[in-house]
């Protein structure tokens, strides 16, 4: 069975396009290249990545698949498309001659109108993408998964997965609203769940591995351990610790599953939802 990272990005750092990484994000305001990650997953004895765009152009989604082009660890690319575009159906046919290109995403996440992905236009993309063999990355905050739950339940045939647990408010300890809503998305069954980004949302200096456990806890049991996959979210992990915590936190957590459901949480699930040549 495959280990799979089924999300990091790569960036080459510029302030303005990446305005996001502020600058109490020091620790990745630099370039992160397939060279710094490669040796990450070897140590950890994973195999290859998905890479998952950072911004929103196509010049990124084309930059990503030249990258997994020349590295062969790169497994998958998701990238990012103008789902609202008139022109959105032949754009997605462009893509499809791209083998590792396998998905899209859009950061819902930053948007005014936190029910974009329920607008006509949005809708409209989202449509367009099963038929050519295309997922969706779900990248919104908890106040979005009421939403979220009635677009999966819309397009029953579309693969989506929710990126970082849709980001709970772990610091805070707070968790009933978002229990309760990601139940409802997770009663759909085209929806999976990346175990991805946990450490950013926690106290960055502080965390400690117990304050993951009533989330994780509900995400394992929402979802199953067949529709959970890992996730670095590196570099964006290293402002709360870097890879190694983060891999370490999830390995032992689920070190209570059986060796057939791990091999499945590290790999199996991210290649089939992806459909990754290993």
């Amino acid at each position: 069975m495959p280990r799979i990272d089924a999300h990091q990005h790569f960036w080459q750092f510029d302030p303005e396009r990446d305005a996001w990484i502020t600058l109490e994000m020091a620790a990745i305001r630099r370039d992160f290249l397939p060279a710094d990650l490669q040796p990450l997953l070897q140590e950890h004895g994973l195999d290859g990545c998905v890479a998952v765009q950072a911004s929103q152009s196509e010049a990124e989604t084309d930059w990503l698949l030249a990258l997994a082009a020349t590295h062969d660890f790169i497994k998958g690319v998701v990238g990012w498309v103008d789902l609202q575009a008139p022109d959105v159906a032949e754009r997605l046919g462009h893509y499809q001659q791209f083998a590792k290109l396998k998905g899209f995403r859009h950061v819902l996440q930053g948007e005014a109108d936190r029910a974009l992905m329920l607008q006509p236009a949005f809708r409209r993309g989202i449509g367009a993408l099963a038929a050519r063999g295309f997922t969706y990355d779900l990248l919104i905050l908890p106040d979005q998964l009421g939403y979220a739950a009635e677009l999966a339940g819309d397009f029953p045939y579309q693969p989506f997965v929710v990126d970082h647990i849709a980001k709970p408010p772990i610091k805070a300890r707070e968790i009933d609203d978002w229990r309760q809503d990601i139940r409802q998305l997770a009663a759909h069954d085209n929806v999976c769940c990346k175990v991805s980004g946990l450490v950013t949302e926690a106290d960055w200096q502080h965390w400690q591995p117990q304050d993951f456990a009533p989330y994780l806890d509900v995400v394992f049991a929402a979802f199953g351990p067949q529709r959970v996959l890992y996730g670095s979210d590196w570099p964006v992990c290293n402002v709360a610790g870097g890879y190694g915590r983060m891999y370490t936190l999830v390995a032992d957590y689920v070190a209570r599953l059986s060796a057939a459901e791990q091999a499945q949480f590290w790999g199996g699930n991210a290649a089939r939802f992806y459909g990754l040549t290993i």
